[in-house]
């Protein structure tokens, strides 16, 4: 499986010899989004930022609800939560969506802003690759993120919805995160994994957008 960052908490995810899946493909935020194909898009949430799915060639089966799936071959489990840490009163609800490619389990958290909460460990279970918000304001902010990676104890950590240049979503930077996972990190363009490869000890990997 290979991973590649598009942006903001989209995400190109291929399989080996099996589909595409992109997450939260996103609209207007100041980064431009390019073109790209998928066979499978998953949508956490309907705010702009997340679900510009018409952008998104290939004429992809989009998932934006709860349950469990098969979709081309893969298993795709969408686990609801909240945007916030009220119940979703004041921002409504939120899909984790977990998937399993080449023997590897993703967890892609979406925009979940439910903080320090153990019902999330248990609806989520196990994951190999966790790809978390850290950028606070509408989610989780760095602390709150990594007291889920520490629970958790994923083999790779991805952090995203964190600002970076050109971005025009009010949210903090990765900085906090970072600090509070030790300040030791990688920076990848491209990530490659299987069940087999999987690191023995976590990795957090900044990822670098992808240029199409």
């Amino acid at each position: 499986m290979k991973i590649n960052y598009i942006g903001h908490s989209c995400f190109l995810f291929r399989e080996k010899s099996g589909p595409s899946l992109l997450t939260d493909p996103y609209g207007d935020v100041g980064l431009p989004f390019p073109r790209i194909q998928a066979d499978i898009v998953t949508v956490s949430h309907g705010h702009y930022d997340h679900c510009n799915v018409g952008a998104v060639g290939g004429n992809p089966t989009v998932l934006r609800e709860a349950g469990k799936f098969t979709c081309r071959g893969v298993a795709i489990e969408g686990i609801e939560c909240f945007h916030d840490d009220a119940n979703g009163a004041k921002r409504g609800k939120n899909l984790i969506f977990s998937f399993v490619m080449d023997g590897v389990r993703v967890s892609h958290f979406g925009d979940l802003g439910q903080k320090y909460d153990e019902r999330i460990l248990r609806k989520v279970g196990h994951t190999d690759v966790l790809l978390l918000p850290v950028g606070g304001n509408y989610t989780i902010d760095g602390e709150e993120a990594a007291w889920y990676v520490k629970k958790l104890s994923p083999a790779v950590v991805i952090p995203m919805h964190y600002h970076v240049k050109g971005l025009t979503v009010d949210i903090e930077d990765e900085r906090r995160f970072l600090r509070a996972m030790g300040g030791v990190y990688s920076v990848a363009r491209e990530v490659e994994l299987t069940g087999d490869t999987l690191p023995a000890a976590q990795k957090i990997i900044m990822m670098e957008r992808m240029e199409i």
